[in-house]
């Protein structure tokens, strides 16, 4: 199977992000500026979406701040209006997205393409050309900060490890895509990279890292601290020289544990599907955000700039390396907290503390009196493929017992809920739950933060352990 990539447009990028790396922090607001113009220019060019938008009176020297603030509601509702090549159809690209045998392919040749979970409400589609993925492929290579410098220098290809990455396997999604179009890429690495179901039961996901012995391990953060738990136990037997987390927010407390448990170091970095690689941490343990190639705007609630040092209420992306699906002052809804001053590690790339979402690990009673923990993620992906379901709210309300709240009414409330149970207790089973109760709420709203954005599984307090 071929894939998207341009060797002279990622050579081309690269060796623009290693001059980055030793600019100042004036030298990166003008790449900032030349490449937003870009953006701004094959907007107006090609989306009626952003024509109707900004308007006649907008050019490529507008200032951003003085542009609208869009979010992915009305971006996909207007789908067809929004991209700038007219072969990309939202009919088109969901069935493409309906078949997982077709994961990792490129659209029409030439476009990778993944969706995004319904943390807003409603799923994304976002589609990548060879530009914005030769960006990609050259800002995880450049900037994600190794542990053991001394083995990427021996081993810049990877070929003496084994890498695992333990995520939702079963559609579209932006870090699955990536790991299968990795092994596309590189031949050599395809037996030695690996993905592991986090649906599948705990006691299976750990029989087959145990076989495969990885020395990478790549997953979100709440699935690593469950591997950590299983490694406590003594039936996760691997010896990983790194974990990569992502997706999820990293906690101090969870870190620590994570690094305790699995016996190596923890290397976080900042993502999303609208731009697959904002940020890494530095030797110094900070978080840098890639300027020169995406910006964000930390704001308030109403939208307006947040001052350095002050958490956000939301951030507005914009990223300068897609112009074919153009994302302007686009409302992520993650909680970050952009920080005054430079790095000791010497980047001028700025850092940031990432609040991101803060869904739970919800442990409850096992057949065999055991706990068994379910991952946040894997409960997300379960309602959202298996039922259909992308604006909910879980929370726990005893060791038993899980309390599901849907927005939706009348008949089509009553059947989402119906096929969300099922799903529900169908993978509780598989994971070794005792007789798990799901209360129903339907016609109530889903809380959500001032951003926002929902937190949507909460854990009972007894049961959260960091």
């Amino acid at each position: 199977m071929s894939t998207v990539f341009d060797p002279l447009r990622l050579s081309a990028v690269s060796m623009d992000i290693m001059a980055a790396n030793r600019d100042t922090p004036q030298g990166l607001l003008r790449r900032q500026q030349a490449r937003l113009a870009l953006v701004l220019e094959a907007a107006l060019k090609g989306s009626r979406l952003y024509r109707e938008l900004l308007g006649p009176d907008i050019s490529a020297r507008t200032p951003l701040s003085s542009l609208p603030v869009v979010t992915r509601c009305q971006l996909m509702e207007r789908f067809d209006d929004w991209v700038t090549d007219p072969c990309l159809t939202l009919d088109g690209l969901r069935a493409f997205t309906a078949d997982p045998a077709r994961i990792a392919e490129p659209w029409q040749g030439r476009y990778m393409v993944w969706e995004s979970s319904g943390t807003s409400g409603r799923p994304g589609i976002f589609v990548q050309d060879a530009q914005a993925m030769a960006v990609y492929d050259a800002l995880e290579a450049l900037r994600r900060c190794a542990p053991r410098p001394l083995v990427r220098w021996l081993d810049p290809l990877c070929l003496s490890e084994r890498i695992a990455f333990v995520g939702a396997t079963s559609g579209h999604f932006a870090s699955y895509v990536s790991v299968q179009r990795m092994r596309t890429l590189n031949p050599w690495l395809a037996g030695s990279t690996r993905s592991f179901s986090i649906q599948v039961p705990a006691a299976e996901l750990v029989a087959a890292l145990n076989d495969f012995a990885p020395t990478v391990l790549a997953t979100y953060p709440t699935a690593a601290a469950l591997l950590a738990d299983e490694a406590g136990r003594g039936a996760l037997r691997i010896a990983p020289q790194e974990v990569w987390t992502g997706g999820e927010t990293l906690r101090p407390a969870v870190r620590s544990y994570i690094e305790r448990g699995l016996g190596c170091p923890v290397r976080n970095s900042y993502g999303a599907s609208e731009f697959l690689t904002m940020g890494w941490e530095c030797a110094h343990g900070h978080m840098h955000l890639n300027a020169d190639w995406v910006i964000l705007e930390p704001v308030d609630e109403h939208h307006r700039p947040v001052p350095a040092g002050q958490p956000a209420c939301s951030v507005l992306l914009t990223n300068l390396a897609n112009t074919v699906q153009p994302l302007i002052r686009y409302d992520l809804g993650d909680q970050i907290t952009l920080l005054a001053g430079r790095c000791g590690c010497g980047s001028p790339l700025p850092v940031m503390v990432v609040q991101g979402r803060h869904d739970d690990l919800l442990h409850m009673a096992g057949r065999d009196g055991r706990s068994v923990t379910l991952l946040p993620m894997a409960l997300s992906t379960v309602l959202e493929d298996d039922a259909g379901v992308f604006d909910f709210h879980l929370r726990q309300q005893d060791e038993h017992t899980l309390v599901l709240r849907l927005p939706a009414t009348g008949e089509a409330g009553q059947a989402a809920m119906a096929r969300c149970c099922t799903a529900l207790q169908a993978f509780a089973k598989t994971q070794g739950v005792h007789r798990l109760r799901v209360l129903q709420e339907l016609g109530l709203p889903v809380p959500r933060g001032r951003s926002g954005k929902a937190c949507r599984i909460v854990a009972c307090p007894v049961s959260i352990r960091y």
